[in-house]
């Protein structure tokens, strides 16, 4: 049995980390909130760009642009097929990082000329490790996700999709879907599907009115696809944001109950070393006192 000073010296190590993924629990939930609040407060301008888009085609359903031109006249094995990953920063998050690697792992197996974009340093650090060819100039963390950066990596990945250097564009993050699970989830940001956005019936007792697209249904397919494209590029890194924090939220809760448990497990030896330490100097007292009368007589 270890001594007394050991299991103390222990407590108190376990105590000290205790402290540290209590802190680190307080954190990572000030940051969910926050992401999420930024989420609410974006998503209805987002959702109002994904209606006009729908409202357009619905109008002009024989309307072709480009960002919808799904390219079918190239064959799986030579399309130019990118997919922005998004991981954490850090680790301590559970298997947050794991399941995202994993997804892409899985596209990058499938047939085709991959090229891959990395949003978190832990991501980057893994394909790189393994030899995975990762855009360089491509290098964002995932802290505190701004428009200014989903602007960039949007102008970024439209800029290749309109010169022909991609011809498929998806997006792997993952979506918290209560306190308690996330999923990731692989989206496709380019080209668009007309059916993703033909879900948006209208009511039957609504009327449709009529619209005027100027200079042209193009150029006003120019003007908002781009931004709708921002949109979702910034909605997933918020979510995904705020997923990786509830991730940590979680594994910090169950490395804090974990050290309560040692803490007890370590307590009752330490009670015992202790009780153990007190009757060896009782018994000791005992048998020189016993020695001591002996002597006397």
């Amino acid at each position: 049995m270890a001594n007394i000073r050991e299991i103390q010296t222990r407590i108190n190590s376990v105590k000290d980390t205790m402290k540290i993924t209590n802190a680190m629990y307080m954190i990572s939930s000030t940051k969910m909130r926050q992401a999420k609040k930024k989420l609410s407060d974006t998503e209805p301008y987002f959702y109002g760009m994904q209606g006009e888009i729908s409202r357009i085609l619905r109008h002009v359903p024989e309307l072709e642009h480009r960002y919808f031109d799904l390219r079918e006249e190239i064959p799986a094995e030579k399309r130019k097929i990118a997919s922005i990953v998004v991981t954490a920063d850090k680790g301590l998050a559970g298997a947050y990082n794991h399941n995202v690697v994993k997804v892409e792992e899985e596209i990058l197996d499938s047939p085709g000329e991959h090229k891959l974009f990395v949003v978190g340093e832990l991501g980057r650090h893994y394909f790189a490790k393994r030899g995975v060819e990762i855009d360089t100039n491509f290098q964002y963390t995932v802290q505190k996700p701004t428009m200014h950066r989903a602007r960039d990596i949007a102008a970024t990945l439209l800029d290749q999709f309109d010169n022909g250097e991609l011809d498929e564009v998806y997006i792997v993050y993952t979506r918290m879907e209560n306190s308690i699970s996330s999923e990731v989830e692989k989206v496709r940001l380019l080209p668009l599907e007309r059916s993703s956005f033909n879900e948006m019936k209208m009511p039957l007792n609504v009327q449709r009115e009529a619209i005027a697209l100027y200079p042209s249904a193009d150029a006003v397919m120019d003007s908002i696809v781009p931004n709708y494209i921002v949109g979702m590029v910034y909605g997933c890194l918020v979510e995904a944001y705020a997923s990786e924090h509830n991730a940590r939220m979680t594994a910090m809760q169950s490395a804090t109950d974990s050290a309560q448990d040692i803490i007890r497990e370590l307590s009752i030896e330490y009670n015992r070393a202790r009780q153990a330490a007190i009757t060896q100097e009782i018994t000791e007292v005992c048998s020189g006192a016993n020695a001591q009368k002996r002597k006397r007589k």
